[in-house]
């Protein structure tokens, strides 16, 4: 498999959460499933079946993360400095032509993308349009809803 690209900041919330599930919950659902097998009978043990459910979970999250992180190739936004042109990692902010309302996106990673906090994946149409752009270009998207053009206004690395 192909490295793929996340940020630091990225790569730290997935290490993060792979040490809470390892040291915290891993832990609690083998007492849980322990403390189910106590009860008797396993066959109709409700208590005991959820708990290896949930285990099964935890098993291929902690799976899942440690995959994801083996195939990261951690790029940090701050030690980029491409000036005003928009690579992986930049803060974008963005005119729309049309409307003339500004909104800010970063480009990131795929399993980072959070469109409520305008994090925005590198496989994204916006992203796509922006990426090898300079600040004063128009970048034009293809959306479902038609094409819209965005002038680049500022370009940053955080």
């Amino acid at each position: 498999m192909s490295k793929v690209p996340m940020t630091a900041r990225g790569a730290e919330r997935l290490r993060e959460e792979l040490k809470e599930l390892k040291s915290v919950a891993r832990p609690r659902i083998i007492q849980a499933i322990a403390e189910a097998r106590a009860h008797g009978d396993l066959k109709e043990n409700a208590e005991y079946h959820a708990a290896r459910e949930q285990q099964g979970f935890i098993e291929g999250r902690i799976k899942e993360i440690e995959g994801k992180l083996s195939h990261a190739q951690v790029i940090d936004p701050k030690a980029m400095n491409p000036g005003s042109k928009v690579v992986f990692g930049a803060t974008v902010v963005l005119t729309d032509e049309d409307s003339g309302e500004e909104v800010t996106y970063q480009i990131v990673g795929e399993d980072e993308a959070d469109i409520k906090e305008r994090r925005i994946s590198i496989t994204s149409p916006v992203a796509r349009a922006l990426i090898g752009k300079n600040e004063g270009d128009v970048a034009s998207v293809t959306t479902p809803g038609g094409t819209r053009s965005y002038e680049i206004v500022s370009v940053r690395y955080e």
